[in-house]
């Protein structure tokens, strides 16, 4: 068994890979050009919802794109001067929505989703990171009778995937979330669920942690893997060239170039999220909230309250359009009209979306010591120490816990 492994990535996903790593035994070095937790994951919008395995196209989804593409504010938006570029990875996404591919990816998310607090807890616990972590539920809120209907489908494939979830009406809601604008009808109510209350703070626990333990963290942009034969033989970095033994890919919306140096083709697509966080906010809500039609999250924070969500697909280069999180916060004023509070701050990262919404995880077919861990789109928070566990099966050699097929990275020739 080799016993040095270089893991791609500082975000959620590399870190909870490393994390496992290390607990297996190996010697870890993680690279990345930023610090740990600094890209995509410092903007996570804090959901730990293991029902959120329902992929992003769906049944029907046909029929709402064109809606949602004429409005600016609306939750999905293609710059103009991407669409060209874009235009195939938008056509095979729509036919992600057919019945029976969505199922087929609804299961394969649900195997990461599911085991969450039982893969995450050990990891934060050993960070002492505990109080960042509340286990009080989650709801779906739905504004009309139209929106609630709308989303029956969600709700069926969740109760037959194992999920558990009551519907509330309007007395329920504002007994549970008493400072909400009387304007929601329906929710839905994940008494598992829970929330983050500091998603970098979460990553930089476990670095600090991996790093206590012997592991290293070297600040670095890796520009592409060096193979020779049937396996990679180095990373080239902005600070020099690095052998690797074994290596772990987890580089998030960054991960294509890097599997395409080992010949892979990989439709991913950078799934732009924003959010506006209101400091020191007159109210806020006790759980992370989601309403429904917007497509946004309302969740506590250690320093405030941060509406997150929406699409963006504009892809890696293009500046941010603040414009999205202003909209994310009107939103947020209209849930909660007392919420006032102090400044106001901005965000924009980078989700890195697949096209049916399931992540690339395990071996490169044509690098034997190359691991994937890529893909997550907006749930890398949920499905990280999954897939952490995961990559560490996959390096040890152990029978993997679930059955890898649907994660492989040869599924889009």
């Amino acid at each position: 068994m080799a016993k040095d492994v270089t893991v791609v990535g500082a975000g959620i996903i590399g870190i909870c890979a490393a994390s496992y790593l290390q607990r297996a035994g190996f010697k870890v070095k993680v690279v990345d050009e930023r610090p740990p937790g600094m890209a995509t994951s410092y903007g996570n919008a804090g959901g730990l919802s293991s029902g959120s395995f329902v992929p992003l196209s769906y049944p029907g989804i046909l029929k709402q794109v064109p809606k949602w593409l004429l409005d600016k504010d609306g939750p999905l938006v293609v710059r103009p001067g991407y669409l060209l570029k874009a235009l195939p990875w938008l056509l095979a996404f729509l036919r992600a929505g057919r019945p029976e591919t969505y199922r087929r990816s609804a299961k394969a998310l649900a195997a990461l989703a599911q085991p969450l607090f039982e893969n995450l807890m050990p990891l934060v616990k050993d960070a002492n990171a505990s109080h960042l972590v509340k286990r009080v539920g989650q709801l779906h809120l739905y504004s009309t009778r139209e929106a609630f209907a709308a989303d029956a489908g969600g709700r069926q494939i969740r109760r037959e995937l194992g999920s558990t979830l009551a519907e509330l009406g309007e007395d329920e809601i504002r007994q549970m979330e008493p400072t909400l604008a009387p304007i929601f009808r329906h929710a839905v109510h994940f008494p598992d669920h829970g929330h983050c209350t500091n998603p970098h703070g979460l990553v930089v626990a476990l670095a600090e942690t991996l790093r206590r333990n012997g592991g290293e963290i070297v600040e670095a942009k890796v520009e592409t893997i060096e193979a020779g034969s049937d396996r990679a033989r180095a990373i080239v970095t902005s600070r020099g060239r690095i052998d690797v033994d074994e290596l772990v890919v987890a580089a998030g919306a960054w991960s294509k170039p890097l599997a395409a140096s080992l010949g892979h083709r990989v439709p991913l697509e950078s799934q732009r999220g924003y959010h506006a966080m209101v400091a020191e906010p007159a109210v806020a809500p006790s759980r992370n909230l989601m309403w429904a039609e917007k497509k946004f999250l309302a969740t506590p924070m250690d320093k405030g309250v941060r509406f997150a969500g929406t699409v963006e697909i504009a892809g890696l280069d293009a500046p941010p359009d603040y414009h999205r999180a202003d909209i994310l916060l009107q939103f947020g004023r209209k849930m909660f009209p007392g919420l006032n509070g102090g400044e106001v701050s901005r965000w924009m990262g980078h989700r890195p979306c697949l096209p049916d919404s399931v992540p690339v995880i395990g071996r490169s077919p044509n690098a034997r010591n190359v691991t994937f861990a890529f893909g997550h789109g907006h749930i890398g928070l949920i499905c990280a120490s999954t897939t952490g566990k995961l990559v560490g099966e996959i390096v040890s050699g152990a029978e993997p816990s679930i059955d890898l097929s649907p994660y492989r990275i040869d599924r889009f020739r």
